[in-house]
């Protein structure tokens, strides 16, 4: 699919929560008219607290805010929070929410799992990060290392539209007027204006648009590729594009986990380091703590920042959203940041390693690679559920509480 670019955004790298947290918090503290976002997770921790309290403050105020949240990740949402939240007039849906089986969650496959802030439509974030205190550094040695960026601009629009398209599925009452150009949220100095496009991936009509946009990257690509990813595990499409790319000479870097926080993900990875390793892929893991990055780079102007992970999950069955960002310098920037953790924080996979104890290994590679590689094909079997929103105001509205609320949908 042809994405929509836009012209002279500006955009700035946040890495990790203390980048990401700090610059949300002070952009809802300056909302004048809405606040609209949407996470995998809202947990009820420090940084669930902050983000809970700044929601509050602005809808005490009049602003109007929207809090999108997935039924899976953020099941586990207290009472507290929610009442809160809604005596405050915080609007807060829960994104297919399901009740528990066994005390064991079922909404496992199609989640949300995009990470949008849009505030007074006029500053917009997107990445990985999740609203939870393991993404800030003093959670200790397993916080996780992930990336989003702030943008402003036409491309802010764009990331309105897609939120309140979603949101709006099944809204009966008539969505408020656009904000006018309110926020005063300024990005720093060294944010830089890019052209920019927004890629989605949904169950409907754009099942495929993010992974289009990297193949086609991969395939035009020159001198380097590289890719950072939390959980590696592509379709096969994409695995040739990256072998013909080091084939034809392009330097093929891939910056994996390395300190797995999900250690079955890390060893689904590790199962196609010798397919890669024999045609001149570099494959680094990195080692300081669990990467929950999902980035990318070609050669020296094309990026992606977003949610979307190169696993079956994210490219086959969630709904996710990237940036794609066509701009030298945010692409070195990327580069720089990316180039550090490899020179320093990360360590070498090798064929020699790999290729230790190949002999057994070689049945259970070939039954995982295919089961992965065919496993959303067998999941799409099953129904795909329209999305469905329904309204968190009271606990018992909580998908894992013994009654779901009769309410209507939102």
């Amino acid at each position: 699919m042809n994405l929509h670019w836009s012209d002279g955004n500006l955009i700035e790298l946040l890495i990790n929560g203390d980048d990401f947290f700090p610059r949300v918090f002070a952009a809802i503290e300056a909302a004048r008219e809405e606040v609209l976002v949407e996470t995998f997770i809202f947990r009820d921790d420090a940084v669930g607290c902050a983000l809970q309290a700044a929601l509050i403050t602005a809808a005490q105020r009049g602003v109007y805010v929207e809090v999108l949240v997935d039924g899976y990740g953020s099941d586990d949402l207290s009472a507290t929070v929610i009442s809160a939240l809604a005596e405050a007039g915080v609007k807060l849906l829960a994104f297919d929410p399901r009740r528990r089986l066994l005390g064991m969650r079922t909404n496992l496959f199609r989640r949300l799992h995009r990470k949008i802030v849009v505030v007074d439509g006029q500053v917009g974030f997107v990445g990985g990060i999740n609203f939870c205190a393991d993404h800030v550094a003093d959670y200790g040695p397993m916080a996780k290392q992930d990336y989003a960026v702030q943008v402003r601009g036409a491309i802010v629009t764009a990331l309105r539209q897609a939120t309140l398209k979603l949101m709006d599925e099944t809204r009966h009452a008539p969505r408020l007027a656009p904000p006018s150009p309110a926020c005063d949220v300024p990005l720093q100095p060294d944010s830089t204006a890019a052209r920019i496009a927004l890629a989605l991936r949904d169950n409907q009509a754009h099942r495929d648009d993010i992974e289009e946009q990297y193949l086609t990257a991969i395939e035009h690509a020159r001198e380097r590729i590289v890719i950072a990813n939390a959980y590696f595990f592509p379709s096969y499409q994409l695995l040739r594009a990256l072998r013909d790319a080091a084939r034809r000479g392009v330097q093929v870097t891939l910056l994996l986990q390395g300190v797995p926080d999900m250690p079955l993900v890390r060893l689904c990875s590790r199962l196609l380091y010798n397919y890669l390793l024999n045609d001149g892929v570099t494959v680094r893991e990195y080692t300081e703590r669990p990467l929950h990055a999902k980035v990318a780079l070609v050669d020296h102007h094309w990026a992606t920042v977003g949610s979307s992970n190169l696993d079956p999950l994210s490219l086959s069955l969630n709904l996710e959203a990237n940036l794609f960002i066509d701009d030298h310098a945010f692409n070195q920037r990327l580069h720089e940041h990316l180039h550090a953790l490899i020179e320093q924080h990360s360590k070498a996979v090798t064929l020699q390693r790999v290729l230790r104890g190949y002999w057994w290994r070689a049945p259970l590679i070939f039954l995982c690679f295919h089961f992965l590689r065919h496993f959303p094909a067998w999941i799409g079997l099953l129904p795909a559920h329209s999305p469905h929103l329904k309204p968190w105001t009271t606990v018992q509205e909580q998908p894992n509480q013994d009654g779901l609320s009769s309410g209507n949908s939102l």
